[in-house]
């Protein structure tokens, strides 16, 4: 090298090579740095606009290209593959085929680009049938990346040969980079980003763009975490730094449960974690069992099909099943971590962002091509009004118009003609000598003037539009939350707190109506109103609840799943609790006890319970007492108890809390008594009052006496009674005159040795149906059409058979579902 002369002419060869020095350092480090940034912008990472990568884009382009949409017929693979490889891609066929696969595969991508049809592999690592097998279509919600792309919205630029162009990056529609994912490892650096559930990143992005100052925190209450195609469950408290960060570490686990089955158990799995092979982990268990690093297990087995996944593991007589699923979680890979680095490249430059930066550029790429895609629109507008202006003028003078083109010479001197004599341009004039004749008639010249109106009005349309950022990113709003009607679906993956309790979130939890129900133990359960089968009056009913002798049914209603249950407690307090917090049992389950879900004191049990759906203004409680006391306070008062609860009523002694009302302050309210009696009176009697006070009298009871319920008296509906030995009637509640509080009342219902106490009243109509509850847990589910009217003093019919001694000890009404 030290005899090479750089600065002389270099003597001429055969070849007329000329040799240029480099220092060997340098040479290798630009060589290195530029194939690092091949790898990186050309292969590994994806774009944050789209979030594809560019083989990804290529096919979809390709695809799109050869008009294979989700409603069209599939083409084979190969002839893709081939197009892609021909056009765009000069890669080799094999990875433009596996990433096609991978587009296509439901186990990969939360929301597949590719609609396949044939073997394009499996969850056990099966491999894709050959190209030449399969066939293929782009799905409905990929056609949403390439929507407008005609319109000039993104920038083209040459294929590898010059012949051909194709797009930077596409249009995208919908976030695909957070709702899909992607995962690559490029020269130095790495991308793994989760794939998320569709309705809730639309939600987040809306977020943004209505409040540019959120946080990640706040965009977390939409967004509640990634959402993998296989389901699991990951954990709540590792997301928040992934997403703040752009770097975190998720935890996911597999779905396991206990089975019982005769003298042993077994464990059934039905979900496995993102990307874990299941052939290779039903391998690794066994071989954890093989070297007894777990031990119980018995036999193993693969019964997964077309409806989902299924390893039953099978365990031995004694073994301990909690135990042996311990293990399995943690020796297994039903517990595994995914690595968080959300790295997409930014004006092909790698960049780590956090959840809201993403959005962010996601919404920076919506913004143009929302303008680019108007700026094309109008243009298109105003060639066209320019040629209707045109076809207009000559409408307005076509006979003479038609009299100089029959003298012209030739087409160049009559569009010259029109030119100058019309003030026309070329383009107007060709299009009047292009005309056809059909267009003369009255009905087509009165369609072009209408057309001309439309397209006046759209294209003040489209400059308002561009003159007014606002208004495009109300576009960009509106189109999400079109997206958001099509392709939202329900969250697969479960999110947990650190003790593997789900988390409290109403997004998650299905809203059903399910009926609630409490033992006079205290034992509490919820189940779906479906189970109890509708019987006619004077029925056996069915068995309720598994209970023990002591224990019997005391309480049910009807309840939302999303809704919040006020419980009052015998005591005057008041405890608040969602209805999905209480567990969910089978019909003969006894359920879990009361004093597990809410902190009673000694002696205090739960003696009243209430279903709000929000505590909002303008609606009160209202409290009645087994000695007859009368309360209304506004139900914000109640809106937030402490874990411990906070006084609901201020109880004189010996006294109890029978009812809870939610009202509007304007009702008539009917108090009635153990021994038949009854009283209604208007509630604006009781003015409100604070929650810790004590009441006014609503009603006055002879001696032995208490109130039974307290119900809200409309005057279209009936007064259900129902006693303790099975009998009961209807009464019209307008037949119960209004008087004063604090009254005695008039008879309610005959309190004979053969009906004894009343136990429940209830304001019912024939659309309502009752649940009655017998102290040895028999259940009966009648409708109210089937019971009786017939005026209050009188004894009312059998509703109920009882076997001896047994005795009604809770009837409740159940409104009919729609």
């Amino acid at each position: 090298m030290s005899d090479v002369q750089p600065d002389k002419k270099p003597a001429e060869d055969s070849n007329d090579s000329r040799i240029i020095p480099r220092v060997i350092e340098e040479e290798m480090k630009k060589a290195y740095l530029d194939y690092a940034m091949s790898v990186i912008v050309g292969r590994a990472l994806p774009d944050v606009k789209d979030g594809l990568k560019p083989v990804h884009r290529r096919i979809l382009f390709a695809m799109n290209e050869m008009g294979m949409h989700h409603n069209k017929p599939f083409k084979k693979s190969a002839r893709i593959v081939g197009e892609v490889l021909g056009k765009y891609h000069p890669h080799g066929d094999t990875a433009v085929y596996d990433s096609l696969v991978r587009m296509a595969q439901e186990f990969s991508l939360r929301y597949p680009l590719i609609d396949g049809q044939g073997n394009f592999g499996s969850i056990d690592g099966d491999n894709a049938a050959a190209m030449r097998y399969t066939e293929a279509r782009l799905t409905k919600i990929a056609e949403e990346l390439l929507v407008d792309i005609d319109k000039e919205t993104v920038d083209f630029q040459p294929n590898f040969d010059g012949s051909l162009q194709e797009p930077i990056v596409l249009p995208a529609k919908i976030p695909n980079l957070l709702i899909n994912g992607s995962s690559g490892i490029a020269v130095g650096m790495a991308t793994n980003i989760p794939p998320h559930n569709a309705g809730e990143i639309i939600d987040g992005v809306i977020a943004v763009i209505d409040n540019p100052e959120s946080t990640v925190d706040q965009i977390m209450h939409h967004v509640k975490g990634p959402d993998f195609p296989t389901f699991g469950s990951i954990s709540r408290q590792e997301l928040r730094e992934a997403y703040q960060t752009g770097k975190g570490k998720i935890t996911i686990k597999a779905k396991a449960e206990i089975e019982a089955k005769k003298d042993r158990e077994r464990i059934i799995i039905t979900e496995i974690p993102y990307q874990v092979n299941k052939s290779m982990l039903v391998e690794e268990i066994a071989e954890q069992v093989k070297s007894k690093t777990i031990q119980g297990i018995s036999d193993i087995r693969d019964e997964s099909n077309r409806e989902g996944i299924r390893v039953v593991i099978e365990l031995k007589k004694d073994a301990a099943s909690q135990v042996v699923l311990n293990q399995l979680m943690t020796y297994t890979r039903l517990t595994t971590t995914f690595g968080v680095i959300m790295l997409a490249l930014v004006d092909n430059q790698p960049q780590l962002l956090n959840l809201k930066q993403m959005m962010e550029h996601f919404i920076k790429h919506r913004e143009v091509v929302v303008r680019r895609r108007s700026e094309f629109e109008l243009r298109k507008a105003q060639e066209r009004c320019h040629i209707l202006d045109g076809l207009l003028i000559a409408l307005k003078h076509i006979d003479e118009i038609v009299q100089k083109i029959k003298k012209s010479k030739d087409t160049e001197v009559a569009k010259n003609m029109l030119i100058a004599d019309y003030e026309l341009t070329e383009m107007q004039a060709k299009a009047i000598l292009d005309m056809k004749l059909q267009r003369l008639s009255s009905l087509e010249q009165e369609k072009l003037r209408q057309e001309h109106k439309e397209l006046l009005d759209r294209i003040a349309w489209l400059k308002d539009l561009l003159g007014s950022a606002q208004k495009i990113l109300q576009i960009i709003k509106e189109e999400l939350l079109e997206l958001k009607k099509g392709y939202a679906d329900a969250r697969r993956t479960r999110i947990e707190i650190g003790d593997g309790e789900e988390v409290i979130t109403e997004d998650l939890i299905k809203q059903e109506e399910v009926m609630v129900t409490i033992s006079h133990n205290g034992y509490m359960k919820r189940i779906p109103v479906e189970v109890y089968k509708q019987q006619g009056r004077g029925g056996k009913g069915v068995i309720g609840a598994g209970t023990q002798e002591e224990d019997f049914m005391e309480d049910v209603f009807v309840a939302s799943t999303h809704d919040s249950i006020l419980f009052f407690s015998n005591k005057g307090q008041v405890y608040w609790k969602k209805v999905y917090d209480i567990p969910e049992g089978s019909r003969q389950a006894r359920g879990k006890a009361i004093v597990n879900l809410v902190e009673l004191e000694k002696d205090e049990k739960i003696t009243a319970y209430i279903a709000v759906k929000e505590f909002k203004e303008g609606l009160y409680l209202f409290l009645a007492t087994k000695k007859g006391i009368v309360k209304k306070t506004d139900l914000s008062a109640y809106g937030r108890p402490r874990q411990g609860g906070i006084r609901a009523i201020s109880l004189g002694e010996l006294d109890d809390l029978v009812n809870a009302l939610l009202t509007d302050g304007k009702k008539q309210i009917l108090l009635a008594t153990k021994k038949g009696n009854a009283v209604k009176f208007n509630e604006e009697d009781c003015r409100p009052i604070g929650r810790t006070g004590q009441g006014v009298i609503g009603i006055r009871l002879e001696e032995g006496d208490e109130v039974i319920g307290a119900i809200l008296a409309d005057d279209t509906k009936a007064v259900l009674t129902v006693t303790e030995n099975g009998y009961g009637k209807r009464s019209d509640i307008a037949e119960y005159r209004l008087i004063g509080r604090g009254g005695k009342g008039v008879i309610n219902i005959q309190c004979s040795e053969r009906n004894g106490d009343v136990v429940a009243v209830d304001s019912v109509t024939d659309e309502d149906e009752v649940m009655m509850i017998s102290q040895s847990g028999i259940v009966i589910r009648m409708p109210c059409k089937g019971i009786s009217i017939i005026g209050r003093n009188t004894q009312g019919v059998r509703l109920m058979k009882l076997d001896e001694k047994d005795k009604v000890v809770s009837a409740t009404k159940i409104a009919r579902e729609e």
